[in-house]
């Protein structure tokens, strides 16, 4: 781009201005009617948004490229940008054109970004947007996010890669923050909206400021962040970067959590993705957890209700307060009624956020008056449950009885989108308000008169008086009538067929009517602008009433999923036991068309580990993530898909199913699955729950029943983990009889003629078979290859080695490993006892030849 300003009109020198203060996002520049953008913020946007691409003066002779967008539209082509990870400042006109020498002063006065989002048009409602910042400090990471569109401020801080990955996908951030010289770029670069910091602004002393001045405090004791520096350093470059692009106060951002490990049910990112809790593994929200126990009435309840999925409390405090709301509701049946109620109270969270921004629209009034107007009878069915569990929400909720007055008063109930046009405020809320209107509107009846008076003066009868917003007050005659024309009639403007004219009266009559419009706009903008004075001034109640009423709109759709879906409330003990009759997968059963087959689950003290086999589509998988997605459910206090359910102690949960590569980071499948392998048996505990689905089968047999043989005995003899570990290697069923804790359960299937039934059903002890040439024949495998197959399989249990191919050098055989008691060798067994300086040369060779006999026959 051409920088050298003497080149361009004082308008493009302005532009340039600007420009240079935001080199790497696009400048919407505002010029009347339209957002403009130039030179090489043209040509992106053009390409971006399949918008024209023109041109305006010239720079060193070349033409200057332009594009624009209407500013009316200017919403929808933002959020086409921030989906496609761009970010925007938006300039405005902030001068007055009438008294304006050279160009209408201007101004950046937001800049909108993929993570500072507050526009509803712009946000997925029923999902966060999250801005997030990472730090290491040489020790541990740093993690912190903020959700402008809310106000939730949060961080963490913790020690290994795997916690930050995990991290980052739980939290999903639409924009991330990270410092100059970050060394774990590694762990990032796959991520959308990526934003590299100067490292000043994660200095831990600027930080602290920052935020002692955003919440109003002396320190940051009572926020209990004190003492996580490397936390508060993500949290200081997170405030300053929504300051900048924000431009306004934040005051809906009035503390800081800080979320600690020890307090929750801890996943990696492999088990979240294998268990397909809000995204399925094609990564869409179909046939995910989320979406069977999402029918939540608002979208603040579905976001908070995603964030429990994703973090299960191992509180056991609060875990039973939220099975008793969510019991209270369904025996009372109160969980019915409450539901119209909250759909009333909508997205309240994302009201009161834009509201602080003083970005509120009257539809945004609208909607707070009608979840104000709500909250009475809310509150009255509240009431009516027994025993008070319910109290605590009730009491956070709140009436706001003067402030849902006064937005009856003041807004009108279908208010139109923005308040620049005026029509907001409601007729009687305003005396000055109210005349200015009256002015206003008799301009209609005035100009009827008028045109019936010049009408009968002047004998035109094509005769009209109008009114647009370009030329204001006008008569119009038909240019044939043009000749009556009287001669105090003063020319307007010619058209093809008409002449238009002002007449003295008119005119003096139009300076008073658009004076008044004027000034009923001022005016009604300022009674705007008090209004969200006056609201501001409850901020904080209105922000723990709308935090009140999400947790609220949970559990009545925990009590609904609960009574419609059959779940049962789980016993929640510190035994060391899971126990569960007649489990089933939440989402598979939804999704079956015939009956879902329930199983039972029995891991103990005595019994923690469950050794599963069984042929492939037989179930053992489905088997597995139920279990875990039943421990999950219960740690976020819902009820369980189970006739009955009783689960101890759960710290982590672990999943190792399914066979993937990462070859963008040049892993192979074996080598994926031996690093999420390794992640689990370095950091579970005799607490955790691990599903552990065919380990070892993408390497030899040999090491792969080796590796699978280890893991086992790692989990049951020295972690003592819960552990489901499902396998095709049939000698691992033998640990049951070696190992104690160790327990076979199967799932069964029935041959019929050439066809497989699954039986789905769990049943004590190991399996039988593997069925796996019946699992290729549904498949589709041609029949030759299934024959062949039939024949090579009977010559294996036979104890025959496929031939070697024709012409080919016999392949060495890898000796099998003696991981079990196996039966001792003949021919050792006759050396063991034999004297070698005791026997004759005769005694000698019979020997060898005996020696050579038993080899023959092992």
């Amino acid at each position: 781009m051409n920088q050298d300003k003497t080149q361009h009109t004082p308008m493009m020198q302005q532009y340039l201005a600007l420009k240079a203060q935001h080199p790497d996002i696009l400048l919407f520049y505002r010029m009347g009617d339209f957002y403009e953008l130039f030179y090489d913020d043209a040509k992106k946007a053009s390409r971006l948004l399949d918008i024209s691409l023109t041109k305006r003066g010239q720079s060193a002779g070349t033409p200057i490229p332009m594009a624009g967008v209407p500013y009316h539209a200017v919403e929808n082509y933002l959020a086409r940008l921030v989906q496609l990870g761009e970010s925007v400042a938006i300039c405005e006109q902030i001068g007055d054109p009438a008294t304006s020498k050279g160009p209408v002063e201007r101004q950046v006065v937001r800049i909108v970004t993929p993570g500072t989002l507050s526009d509803e048009a712009l946000l997925n409602e029923r999902q966060d947007n999250c801005l997030a910042a990472v730090y290491h400090d040489g020790q541990q990471f740093g993690y912190g996010i903020i959700d402008v569109s809310t106000g939730r401020f949060v961080v963490n801080q913790f020690g290994k890669e795997e916690d930050l990955i995990a991290e980052l996908q739980r939290t999903q951030p639409a924009e991330l923050l990270y410092p100059e010289g970050f060394g774990w770029f590694h762990l990032l670069e796959q991520r959308k909206g990526l934003r590299r910091r100067p490292e000043w602004e994660f200095d831990l002393g600027t930080a602290r400021h920052l935020l002692c001045q955003q919440f109003g405090t002396r320190d940051l004791v009572g926020f209990g962040v004190e003492q996580s520096a490397t936390a508060l350093c993500a949290a200081g470059c997170l405030l300053q970067y929504v300051k900048d692009t924000q431009r306004t106060a934040l005051p809906h951002i009035s503390g800081i959590r800080l979320e600690r490990s020890q307090d929750m049910v801890i996943m990696d990112a492999a088990t979240r993705r294998n268990l397909e809790l809000t995204l399925n593994l094609s990564g869409t929200q179909d046939n995910t957890l989320a979406e069977v126990l999402d029918n939540t009435a608002t979208p603040m309840g579905s976001r908070l209700l995603k964030r429990w999925i994703h973090q299960p409390s191992r509180d056991r405090q609060e875990l039973t307060a939220r099975q008793d709301m969510i019991a209270t509701l369904m025996e009372q049946g109160r969980h019915e009624g409450l539901r119209p109620l909250l759909r009333q109270v909508g997205d309240l969270e994302r009201v009161l956020a834009r509201l602080a921004l003083r970005s509120a629209r009257p539809r945004d009034l609208s909607r707070l008056r009608a979840a104000l107007q709500a909250l009475p009878e809310l509150q009255e069915l509240l009431a009516e449950c027994s025993p008070g569990c319910l109290d605590p929400l009730a009491e956070g909720i709140g009436q706001f009885p003067e402030l849902a007055d006064l937005l009856e008063r003041a807004i009108i109930d279908n208010p139109p989108v923005v308040v620049r046009d005026g029509g907001v405020i409601r007729d009687g809320f305003s005396p000055e308000l109210d005349e200015l209107r009256e002015l206003a509107a008799g301009a209609h009846r005035y100009l009827e008169e008028l045109e019936a008076r010049e009408k009968a003066a002047t004998g035109i009868h094509t005769l009209k008086v109008a009114y647009n917003r370009v030329h204001g007050f006008y008569i119009e005659v038909s240019r044939a009538s043009a000749h009556q024309v009287p001669v105090h009639y003063v020319r307007r403007q010619t058209l093809k067929n008409n002449e238009r004219y002002i007449i003295p009266e008119l005119k003096e009559y139009e300076d008073k009517v658009l004076n008044a419009q004027s000034k009923g706009l001022a005016l009604e903008k300022k009674l705007y602008e008090a209004l969200l004075d006056r609201l501001l001034e409850q901020l904080a109640p209105l922000q723990r009433s709308a935090g009140s009423l999400a947790r609220l709109d949970v559990f009545a759709n925990l009590a609904e999923r609960a009574e419609s879906l059959d779940y049962c409330r789980p016993e929640l003990t510190d035994d060391e036991v899971i126990e569960i009759e007649e489990g089933r997968h939440p989402v598979v059963e939804q999704v079956m068309s015939e009956p879902f087959i329930a199983n039972p689950l029995s891991l103990s003290e005595n019994r923690k580990m469950l050794v599963i086999t069984g042929p492939n589509m037989g179930g053992k998988s489905t088997y597995m993530r139920q279990t875990a997605l039943i421990v999950l459910l219960a740690y976020i206090g819902s009820f369980v898909p189970a006739q009955k359910a009783r689960i101890g102690r759960v710290d982590r949960i672990f999943t190792r199913i399914g066979a993937s590569d990462d070859l963008a980071s040049g892993r192979s499948t074996f080598m994926v699955e031996m690093t999420e392998t390794a992640n689990i048996l370095n950091n579970a505990s005799r607490h955790s729950l691990v599903l552990m689905d065919e380990i070892g089968r993408g390497t030899s047999t040999y090491d792969g029943l080796a590796l699978a043989w280890a893991c086992a005995d790692a989990l049951a003899n020295r972690l003592h983990a819960y552990t489901l570990f499902a396998t095709h290697y049939f000698e691992l069923t033998e640990l049951a009889g070696l190992w104690p804790r160790v327990a076979n359960v199967h799932l069964d299937a029935v041959e019929h003629q050439d066809g497989i039934a699954f039986m789905h059903a769990v049943q004590e002890g190991a399996a039988s078979r593997s069925y796996g040439l019946q699992v290729a024949a549904l498949a589709g495998v041609p029949r030759p290859v299934l024959t062949l197959a039939r024949q090579k399989l009977a010559e294996l249990e036979q104890g025959h080695q496929p031939p070697a191919a024709k012409g080919r050098q016999k392949p060495e055989v890898q000796p099998s490993l003696p991981l079990f008691d196996a039966e001792p060798d003949p021919a050792l067994a006759l050396l063991d006892d034999v004297q070698p300086d005791e026997l004759s040369p005769r005694q000698a060779l019979e020997l060898l030849y005996q020696l050579k006999q038993a080899r023959r026959e092992a």
